[in-house]
């Protein structure tokens, strides 16, 4: 039995599919199968049912799923015990976050992250707030950045980045050239919102605090498809101050303050309690957060750290 089978087995268990296992770690189907037959040999029991395309537990492999996790854990444990005995960080680190945040709030990061740490490698991947969750739990990314609130025990929450959902309008709209705007007023414009996710909680929240409802005219998967759409003149709508300073410095919007309205918004990096984090995962944290962070120990096999 080798980690490589082990790997492969919670791949499939986590896929439920021989293929994707293949596709997800680059290899054969054929080669998949063999590891799984070779697993089972050693076992001395079927961990699979396979029943054409569908893959399920057995007894046998439920009971070994965990023991398997639990192994690749300790595997980790050494590996990063061994590799704290170097000085310099390295290695790789994969963040996953919406496109607005990529575009707006982790390039600042990342630039000071390759600054001074250029041996290590930066890989995003974006992706709503939903699969952004979903990918920290199964472990495909070591870090996510999302908006609180965030309420997972499984989860340590950084906050790294404050601002204001803001009004903004086209630079030639009625609106623009006003100082202050009462919030009945935008009552009567045409409103784009986005179709869903944390900043439209607090919008739908904001409407009903007035219980009013507003004019809709489009509702859009992408903030920056939403910005790009207010900028052309089809309406106004709700984003992030730091999505917008660019477009309106440039002339292309204007910022419309609202009468004693204001939406606050926080995004934080977040990762699981149980990972074991490595000098790079470290200094990753500590300059998102600009916060220092102890670096603790590999946890001994069989024990599990807890982050508060």
């Amino acid at each position: 039995m080798d980690f490589e089978q082990l790997r492969t087995f919670l791949e499939v268990c986590r896929l439920r599919s021989f293929s994707r296992a293949a596709e997800k770690l680059t290899v054969t189907q054929p080669a998949i199968s063999a590891q799984i037959r070779t697993l089972e040999n050693e076992v001395g029991a079927r961990l699979f049912d396979r029943d054409g395309g569908k893959v399920t537990f057995t007894a046998a492999g439920k009971v070994f799923e965990p023991f398997a996790e639990h192994c690749l854990q300790c595997h980790s444990h050494i590996m990063v015990a061994i590799g704290e005995l170097h000085r310099s960080p390295r290695g790789e680190i994969s963040v996953c976050a919406n496109e607005a945040t990529s575009l707006y709030v982790l390039p600042n990061v990342f630039a000071q992250f390759k600054q001074q740490y250029s041996r290590v490698g930066l890989s995003i991947v974006r992706a709503d707030r939903a699969r952004t969750l979903e990918s920290v739990m199964s472990r495909e990314v070591d870090f996510g950045v999302v908006s609180l609130p965030l309420k997972d025990t499984r989860l340590t929450v950084d906050v790294i980045h404050r601002d204001e959902i803001v009004l903004v309008a086209p630079k030639n709209h009625s609106l623009a050239a006003r100082e202050v705007v009462r919030f009945p007023e935008i009552l009567q414009h045409s409103l784009l919102l986005p179709k869903q996710g944390r900043q439209r909680e607090l919008i739908e929240e904001l409407f009903r605090n007035y219980d009013v409802q507003p004019r809709i005219a489009m509702e859009v998967e992408s903030s920056e498809l939403l910005k790009r759409l207010i900028v052309a003149g089809l309406g106004i709508g709700f984003l992030p101050r730091t999505n917008v300073l660019i477009d309106e410095k440039a002339g292309a919007i204007q910022i419309i303050k609202l009468e004693g309205v204001r939406l606050n918004r926080e995004l934080a990096v977040i990762f699981r309690k149980d990972k074991t984090l490595t000098r790079a995962a470290h200094a990753f944290l500590e300059i998102a957060t600009g916060r220092a962070r102890p670096h603790a120990p590999a946890p001994a096999p069989g024990k599990t750290r807890q982050t508060k």
